[in-house]
């Protein structure tokens, strides 16, 4: 049902591997990712299809495509880090589609880019095995895994899915493993916007993750076969940003909607707005080179190298058969 996968000679094969629906020089900060290497550039791509099947998609005409009507690029591994150091990336990211269902494919991209000194990033659902998942993040250093919301009963409804898988992940990423990782959680009207949602979702974090993992709460659109629902009010984004933040969720921010504050990053200790973000673009940057509070010395939970890069809000889509070798 994900359409990229096939049997041949008794065997499933993954019939999009080398193959991929784009590949674009986004900002990090687009993945989203705010605590992980801030204001550098990724090299993003996708391939097909998808392992949920959620009615509010808003990446539908990638995830419930058939691979060959999207996969119109094609590199190999080794052509994608090369490709990312030409353009002066700083990591590679899985996006657009889930890297699960191309895992074969991502990992061997991974393995390729750490050995220019590439990282990889994994934007995800986080819906998977616990075998795959070992060996999946033993490839990437950093993640955005999307908590689409907090019942199985929103999973099951929504996604055909559940939700118990995904934060498995969660758990596991932080106590398992040196990926930095990020949560995201779209908001939809009416389907998991109540207080008692956010109050649950925003405290098992806090009680299982710890307060320093970011959260983002986004804003919905209608797409795909949730037309009939409304875009999400930027009062329901800061509400559930409020609401984070007094259950002891130390970075939570607002997307998908232009709100500056929302998109601050401010020291956990004395408050000092340490990263200003107008959209993608960082306006103010205060950390120190190691990441820490320039008043108070606290220490900024992420991976911070050196001072911020300044790619700004650009996408630049590009081919890759001019970097093949």
């Amino acid at each position: 049902m994900c359409f990229v996968r096939q049997r041949q000679d008794d065997q499933i094969v993954l019939t999009t591997y080398g193959r991929s629906s784009g590949y674009c020089v986004d900002p990090i900060e687009k993945k989203p990712l705010n605590h992980f290497l801030p204001g550098t550039p990724v090299l993003s791509f996708g391939t097909a299809g998808c392992n949920l099947f959620c009615k509010f998609c808003q990446n539908w005409d990638i995830s419930k495509s058939r691979e060959i009507d999207t996969l119109a690029d094609q590199a190999a591994p080794e052509t994608i880090a090369h490709a990312a150091q030409e353009l002066g990336c700083r990591s590679v990211a899985f996006t657009y589609n889930d890297p699960v269902i191309f895992m074969e494919y991502a990992i061997d991209v991974a393995a390729a880019c750490r050995e220019r000194g590439l990282k990889s990033v994994a934007v995800t659902a986080g819906y998977m095995c616990a075998e795959p998942r070992h060996e999946f993040y033993q490839y990437m250093d950093a993640a955005n895994v999307d908590l689409k919301g907090f019942t199985e009963a929103f999973y099951k409804k929504l996604c055909a899915g559940q939700l118990q898988p995904v934060l498995d992940t969660l758990i596991y990423l932080k106590h398992e493993t040196n990926v930095w990782f990020e949560i995201t959680n779209l908001i939809i009207p009416g389907h998991n916007d109540s207080d008692e949602t956010l109050q649950a979702m925003t405290q098992w974090v806090v009680e299982n993750l710890g307060p320093d993992v970011p959260m983002h709460f986004s804003a919905f659109h209608p797409d795909y076969k949730m037309m009939d629902v409304p875009h999400t009010p930027p009062a329901t984004l800061t509400r559930a940003r409020n609401i984070a933040r007094q259950n002891g969720v130390r970075y939570a921010y607002t997307g998908n909607v232009h709100d500056r504050q929302g998109g601050t990053t401010s020291c956990h200790h004395c408050h000092t707005p340490l990263i200003e973000r107008d959209w993608y673009d960082l306006k103010v940057y205060r950390l120190t080179d190691d990441g820490h509070c320039p008043t108070c010395g606290a220490a900024c939970a992420g991976l911070f190298d050196g001072r911020a890069g300044q790619w700004g809000r650009r996408r630049l889509p590009v081919r890759l058969a001019s970097y093949a070798p």
